[in-house]
């Protein structure tokens, strides 16, 4: 999809972050956006930062785990614009904490959001989007969706499901509804809030935890991030990753295979020792 000018384009987790930067790059572009986020602040504030830029846009505070609210959300933008070009899964949330430690409550809420969430949409918009005559799906998985971290099963866990789940989805696309393309993303450090907003088990300093993220691991801003995407949704790319961070993990792990994984031991005892 090389022109998006007039395209429809749902982009969830739009409150802040990539997601914002995704609607305000789209917006210029010329698209026509819906958004929808559960922080209703941070919503009205990029709803109101599209409507200041002339664009047509539509916002909706609901969660996405609600298989049924999704459904109902996906109908309502067929209705109100007529059509959906463009879906970027973008919502994620995170949790830090050992295997031991991570309480199944944890895991689920986890795997609802960032996994679920995008079932969720994908499955409710992709009646319509299999008839549009231009249509991408975009869903954001991460770097840790291309290998384990200590302390991370959870988000681990959502990450890799995202990317199976839209690897299968573009093979059968391919198969099917070539005109249909699908783009899993993988994004490394970027300054977003989900570290800051993450749960944690007992016993982590979770602000401490957060400091540590944003001084040595974010490398990428969300408005360089957006770019990154859009421009793989040009080039129909099947893998986005962003970030040099991302780049060299990916790399990393595809030359050392298996061997990563003490490599990630010893780095998660480093880690330790900084927090």
């Amino acid at each position: 999809m090389t022109n998006i000018e007039n395209k429809v384009a749902v982009v969830t987790g739009a409150a802040s972050g990539i997601g914002r930067a995704l609607a305000v790059d789209l917006a210029a572009a010329g698209c026509r956006v819906s958004i929808c986020d559960w922080d209703a602040e941070g919503l009205e504030e990029t709803r109101a930062r599209l409507a200041t830029m002339g664009a047509t846009v539509d916002s909706k505070v609901f969660d996405l785990r609600e298989q049924t609210l999704v459904e109902h959300y996906a109908s309502d933008v067929i209705d109100k614009f007529g059509a959906v070009n463009l879906v970027f899964n973008n919502a994620g949330v995170d949790h830090h904490g050992s295997v031991t430690d991570t309480s199944f409550k944890d895991y689920q809420r986890v795997m609802d959001v960032n996994f679920w969430g995008v079932v969720n949409m994908t499955k409710a918009l992709l009646p319509q989007l299999i008839t549009a005559n231009e249509a991408h799906i975009v869903n954001v998985s991460s770097i840790f969706g291309l290998f384990g971290v200590g302390d991370q099963s959870a988000y681990n866990s959502s990450k890799f499901a995202v990317r199976g789940f839209t690897e299968a989805l573009r093979i059968e696309m391919l198969a099917s509804h070539p005109h249909l393309k699908v783009t899993c993303v993988h994004p490394g450090g970027v300054r977003t809030s989900i570290v800051k907003n993450a749960t944690v088990s007992e016993g982590t300093d979770h602000k401490r935890m957060s400091e540590v993220f944003d001084k040595h691991l974010t490398i990428t801003t969300p408005e360089s991030a957006s770019k990154t995407i859009l421009r793989g949704v040009r080039r129909n790319q099947a893998k986005v990753l962003i970030g040099p961070d991302a780049h060299f993990f990916d790399l990393s792990v595809r030359a050392l295979g298996s061997k990563y994984q003490r490599v990630g031991a010893v780095a998660r005892k480093v880690a330790g020792a900084l927090l």
